[in-house]
């Protein structure tokens, strides 16, 4: 007779190649071969439950035969929860929805109730149900349960999804070919001196940096204005950190440094630089000397350049802003902003798990506001828009003048 050790050796040997049904029933026979304690035996040698072993008992005694392909009689195993409470999704429903947001319309849905308030909510007027079958049932419904999100601001264009598609190939192509695509926004504006910076760091209890009482500054406090270039194809950033204003030139001015610092030598042979961009702000496509200052930085590098602008109202859908721009406020939060040297130190030390890279420079070039484009520099533009939203995606040349 095969000893306990022996007989766990071999159940734990056979019984992972056997479906459910097939371990059951070969564990019940080794149950019945052992006679007296055969049960408990088995129990211990292989892990199955004695429900599980005295139902494959049963079955052997009493020749029951299944179907191939089936491992239970059927309506064996657990009944849903749903199909023994039929009324279960309808009340949920009924409980959700005065709290349920977003477009009816919509394929998804969401509530801003948890899956433990609703579990209780049900089981007062009814039987005890789990969060989790709670959360189940919501998913299956078209639910789920999110936190605020910046995602719409102010009317959706109606080609607002083609846009995005429209980037999405056009971007993923010049990736494909090894060309250099940059994401690039200017940050929030920060003031500069001994303000309170919103978040928590870890301190000594009881040794808080004391910061002043108020944030309303007069026009004289100086402000960084952090313009972000982030290379999508390389995880990595380059933030340009202006004194004075953000505009046009300067942000122009911040895409050169990239290319001066990191783009030319990482791309040497591109014959094509693609950004990304919001519609609005200094990089918007409205702005005349925007589109003026890109020909200028097309005829230096001798590069087309490419942009596509996000659709109005989605500027938070732009990979500067979560790929870099959060990390450079998670790394600072809660450090007062004393002095531009502070900045382009906590700026520069920013890193993620990911590998994300940032180097920061500090422009204290002035740049002037208000600087009008005639409509002669506009006509002298060599500028190719695109069939699909040409005020949206264009491309910029070299001037021939430059190429002579």
């Amino acid at each position: 007779m095969e000893t306990e050790g022996q007989l766990a050796s071999k159940l734990r040997a056979l019984l992972p190649h056997l479906d459910e049904r097939a371990r059951r029933l070969v564990a019940a026979a080794e149950a019945m071969a052992l006679a007296h304690g055969g049960v408990s035996a088995v129990r211990r040698s292989c892990g199955l439950s004695r429900t599980t072993i005295t139902m494959g008992m049963r079955e052997l005694r009493e020749g029951i035969v299944l179907p191939a392909g089936r491992i239970r009689r059927r309506g064996g195993g657990r009944q849903r929860f749903e199909d023994k409470h039929p009324e279960f999704t309808a009340e949920l429903k009924a409980l959700v929805a005065p709290s349920t947001r977003g477009d009816p319309e919509s394929a998804l849905l969401w509530t801003c109730k948890s899956t433990r308030t609703l579990a209780a909510a049900w089981t007062r007027r009814n039987r005890s149900v789990s969060h989790e079958t709670v959360a189940q049932a919501l998913r299956k419904a078209g639910y789920s349960l999110q936190s605020n999100r910046k995602t719409e601001e102010g009317h959706q264009h109606a080609d607002r999804d083609a846009q995005f598609q429209h980037i999405n190939a056009t971007v993923s192509e010049e990736m494909k070919q090894g060309h250099p695509v940059i994401s690039v926004d200017t940050k929030k504006k920060e003031l500069v001196g001994n303000y309170q910076n919103k978040g928590k760091q870890w301190l000594p209890k009881g040794q808080a940096k004391p910061v002043n009482g108020h944030d309303f500054a007069s026009p004289e406090v100086p402000r960084a204005y952090p313009y972000g270039i982030y290379d999508l194809g390389r995880n990595t950033g380059f933030v340009n950190v202006g004194t004075d204003h953000d505009t046009a030139t300067f942000a122009v001015a911040s895409i050169r440094g990239w290319w001066r610092t990191e783009g030319r030598r990482l791309y040497a042979n591109t014959p094509r630089l693609t950004i990304t961009a919001d519609g609005g702000g200094s990089n918007g496509y409205r702005l005349r000397l925007w589109k003026l200052e890109l020909q200028k930085l097309a005829d230096e590098m001798d590069l087309e350049i490419t942009v596509c602008h996000f659709p109005p109202g989605t500027s938070k859908w732009n990979k500067v802003e979560h790929r870099l721009f959060s990390f450079l406020s998670s790394n600072w939060r809660g450090e007062p902003l004393r002095d531009y040297e502070t900045i382009v130190s906590l700026i520069a030390r920013t890193t993620t798990a990911k590998g994300l890279k940032v180097r920061c420079r500090l422009d204290r070039r002035k740049y002037a506001i208000g600087t009008k484009v005639s409509k002669a520099d506009l006509a002298s533009l060599n500028i190719s828009r695109s069939d699909f939203h040409g005020e949206w995606n264009y491309t910029i040349r070299p001037s021939r003048k430059s190429r002579n």
